[in-house]
């Protein structure tokens, strides 16, 4: 699959591009039910809110055959190599929840903050792409981004430890209104199965959930193999160390689970 010219111009501009429907509602519901299993389960690269529910769960492509296929699936590797100029590999791959009621709030921050600061990626020659699990709405706690807030490099951030159960690289209010005032805020919404690729210099973050309704999201980080990560600070669960460029499988990957025998 491969970006149009008005799309790879959007990218530049704004930092980011909304895909709806990508995926069919069948393969996002099969997807989420392969979530909802593994957030039962007793695994380290299940994080939980404090209240006890899930969070994330990093790493799911090494252990979950669908999440496996998606890591590899051409409708979201060809158009990251596309931007990136280049072969990816898998930086970090998380199934993040945000449970109806006691979805808790990812601060205002820069992935590739975190990436250089913490992995020693020598440049922003990354970026996320996200598949939605479920419909995402104003309710629900959608992404928040600063659009055009990638060409402000890398922004000072402190490390906070202690509002969530995720340790993040975080903006101060101050520099938010600053960013926001010159790109504006917005929060891409729309149903089960569309994409959002952004760049990792993007400035963003999500609200709490208070809404009755769940919000699952599926982040591919891939980076140019080129640009790996020179420092091996986390677990290798949450910051990959395989390099390996990944082959995209067969646009049908998961079609074939789910016409698999139950």
């Amino acid at each position: 699959m491969k970006l149009t010219a008005q799309q790879l111009e959007q990218f530049d501009r704004e930092g980011y591009l909304f895909l709806p429907n990508l995926f069919s509602p069948e393969e996002a519901a099969f997807l989420k039910n392969e979530a909802e299993a593994i957030y039962q389960m007793d695994r380290k690269e299940v994080w939980r809110e404090k209240s006890g529910v899930a969070r994330t769960a990093f790493a799911a492509h090494t252990y979950n055959e669908g999440f496996r296929r998606l890591g590899a699936h051409p409708r979201l590797i060809e158009p990251v190599e596309q931007l990136l100029d280049g072969k990816v590999y898998m930086h970090q791959y998380k199934v993040n929840a945000k449970a109806p009621f006691d979805g808790a709030v990812w601060q205002w921050h820069q992935d590739y903050g975190t990436w250089k600061r913490d992995d020693e990626m020598p440049e922003p020659r990354a970026m996320n792409i996200s598949v939605f699990l479920d419909d995402v709405t104003a309710a629900n706690g959608p992404l928040l981004f600063i659009p055009g807030s990638h060409k402000q490099g890398v922004v000072k951030a402190g490390h906070d430890l202690e509002t969530t159960s995720y340790p993040l690289w975080t903006l101060d209010r101050e520099t938010v209104t600053e960013l926001a005032e010159q790109g504006g805020c917005v929060a891409p919404t729309g149903p089960a199965g569309s994409v959002l690729l952004f760049s990792s210099l993007l400035v963003h973050a999500s609200p709490p959930n208070i809404s009755p309704f769940g919000r699952t999201i599926v982040y591919l980080s891939l980076c140019e193999t080129s640009n790996h990560i020179r420092a091996f600070n986390r677990e290798e669960w949450i910051a990959h160390r395989d390099f390996t460029p990944i082959e995209a499988l067969e646009d049908d990957c998961l079609q074939q689970l789910l016409s698999e025998p139950a």
